[in-house]
């Protein structure tokens, strides 16, 4: 069965523009993140999908393989949508653009629990171990079900624990932490564009809540992996310093 993970990049991002493009150890940021989902060992085919020209002759200059999309997409599952009428794979991986540290077995881990459940989404979550991260609303909180199904995204700490005080609520746990890696069975990413309006996902500014608020389930996958996403500058040092550390 065929498996593609997708790189959305876009080339002017707001926070931080052109970081795709920012360099890390010689290499566009948006290399390290190609070369790693190439080593996943269940996905057979990577693209990325952008909306800059630059981008796409840049990719297909290290012999990767580009697609051009619309600049109006506003997500990368719209961008990705938007391409799914060209991509034969029965599962696609949304792979965020801004990830350089990916871990290419956290790609397998979501082909394989895809494939013995066959259910519409699969994501990844890690168990919150710092307050900091709890409370940081950059941090996306996950609350499932104990079948590991996804009930409710949220920028803010859920759920709240009622009767302690917030320095203690870790001890309730445990609280989950979302890593922004999709995978879709390819009707989801078909439907895309007749779904309605969200109005969580307009609030959360979280695009996964308009699959579930259209009624898909998105069912969850354990990692010990924390992603580190460059959204600025410092996130960009941050990751730089990571990659000096390696041999």
């Amino acid at each position: 069965m065929d498996i593609c993970a997708v790189i959305p990049a876009r080339l002017e991002s707001k926070r931080l523009p052109r970081k795709v493009l920012a360099d890390i150890r010689g290499q566009p940021m948006l290399w390290h993140v190609w070369q790693r989902a190439r080593q996943s060992r269940l996905v057979g085919q990577v693209i990325v999908a952008t909306d800059a020209e630059e981008i796409l002759h840049m990719v297909r200059g290290w012999g990767g393989e580009a697609r051009l999309t619309s600049p109006a997409c506003q997500s990368g599952s719209e961008r990705i949508a938007s391409l799914v009428s060209t991509i034969e794979a029965e599962f696609i991986i949304n792979v965020q653009g801004d990830e350089p540290l990916l871990d290419p077995i956290l790609l397998d881990e979501l082909v394989q629990t895809w494939l013995t459940l066959k259910c519409d989404i699969v994501t990844p979550v890690y168990r919150i171990l710092d307050l900091s991260d709890l409370f940081n609303p950059s941090v996306v909180k996950v609350v499932r079900n104990q079948q590991g199904r996804a009930l409710y995204f949220s920028r803010q700490s859920i759920p709240y624990v009622r009767d302690l005080p917030t320095d203690r609520w870790l001890e309730a746990g445990p609280f989950w932490g979302h890593v922004g890696v999709y995978g879709f069975q390819r009707a989801v990413l078909e439907s895309y564009a007749s779904l309605p309006l969200s109005l969580l996902e307009q609030s959360e500014k979280l695009e996964q809540l308009r699959f579930m608020e259209a009624g898909y389930e998105i069912y969850t996958v354990e990692t010990n992996y924390r992603p580190i996403a460059v959204d600025t500058w410092e996130d960009l040092e941050r990751v730089r310093g990571v990659f000096s550390q390696e041999v």
